[in-house]
């Protein structure tokens, strides 16, 4: 370990950190090495060279400096993300899950809110395990991670997809009421209008799942879906 002073050490952990915002990795992953070696009890710089190597592939790696920068930090949101995306590209879903219950568990206890970039990303990590699930037939852990990242971000696309794997696991009213939030975030998004116009006629209200259909075409002529069921269900009625 070289002996810095207070003052050579705060320059380099500041040279280090402007390296890794500028996205200069390679320089800036030998000089935090150097904070590191002469500090190693700073987490944010645990999770930056954590973030450098899985940027380079190494993730057994990124993991080992991710855990490190938690336990300096157990409120560390920004390294439990990291970590959880990390250990999810490695194919360690389960442990990437336990992660995430852990950052909202961690949100709920300190009783604030979350600065809105950090919700968003755990959010988008909640939807996109849900759409995981629901891509191989697990509609209701789909539901549980789709209502996760709704605690965190209200969005279109989620409340959509909640709707469906709603209607999947045979709950059409909740179904209903999922897409019609989606809607009203996003009038003009025609998957939700499609979808819940499907709800609607499988709860037997024909005429306004046919509403909903004209809707989607008038807004979106080349959409396929509406069309194709208008002329399906019209001619079965």
């Amino acid at each position: 370990m070289s002996n810095l002073s207070a003052d050579e050490l705060k320059a380099l952990y500041s040279d280090g950190v402007d390296c890794f915002n500028e996205g200069n990795y390679i320089k800036a992953e030998g000089l935090l090495k150097e904070v590191v070696r002469n500090n190693p009890k700073l987490a944010d710089i645990h999770n930056k060279l954590g973030v450098i190597a899985n940027l380079g592939g190494n993730l057994e790696e990124a993991v080992e400096y991710f855990k490190r920068a938690i336990e300096l930090n157990a409120r560390y949101t920004e390294a439990s993300l990291n970590l959880a995306i990390t250990l999810n590209e490695m194919g360690r879903t389960e442990e990437a899950i336990t992660v995430f219950n852990n950052i909202n568990e961690t949100i709920a206890d300190k009783g604030t809110g979350l600065d809105p970039f950090a919700a968003g990303k755990i959010a988008n990590e909640h939807f996109r395990l849900g759409v995981l699930y629901q891509e191989f037939g697990m509609s209701a852990e789909a539901v549980e991670e789709y209502r996760k990242a709704l605690k965190l971000k209200p969005m279109a696309d989620v409340y959509a997809k909640l709707g469906v794997a709603l209607r999947e696991l045979g709950d059409k009213e909740g179904a209903a009421k999922e897409l019609e939030k989606a809607r009203e975030i996003n009038p003009e998004y025609a998957s939700a209008t499609v979808q819940l116009g499907l709800t609607y006629y499988y709860m037997g209200r024909t005429d306004e799942a046919f509403s909903l259909w004209e809707d989607a075409l008038v807004k979106n002529p080349d959409l396929k879906e509406p069309r194709t069921f208008l002329k399906m269900f019209r001619k079965e009625g």
